[in-house]
């Protein structure tokens, strides 16, 4: 379970992800910081920003976009449905 402006680590089919919940939307991220391949998971999620605990590289949960530096490549993004209260995450 992923609660409003929670970031969960979660692994599925060998590829670590981030989930993060922006006000009952949740989106999906690959679980590494493209500046020094730490987990996003462990980070901050805040308006839609996820921010990368270890040196503050900043991404749009949306896009993967980085918006903040350290990091100047995005991460990726996966889409997100969720049915009957399940969360499926399409990462091929």
């Amino acid at each position: 379970d992923c609660s409003p402006g929670e970031l969960l680590g979660v692994e599925a089919n060998g590829s670590y992800l981030v989930l993060a919940n922006v006000d009952g939307d949740l989106y999906a991220l690959e679980d590494r910081c493209s500046h020094q391949d730490y987990p996003l998971s462990d980070g901050e999620l805040q308006d839609g920003t996820l921010e990368c605990m270890y040196h503050g590289a900043c991404f749009d949960v949306t896009s993967g976009k980085a918006t903040q530096l350290p990091a100047i490549k995005p991460v990726k993004a996966y889409n997100v449905d969720v049915r009957d209260s399940e969360i499926f995450v399409e990462v091929e």
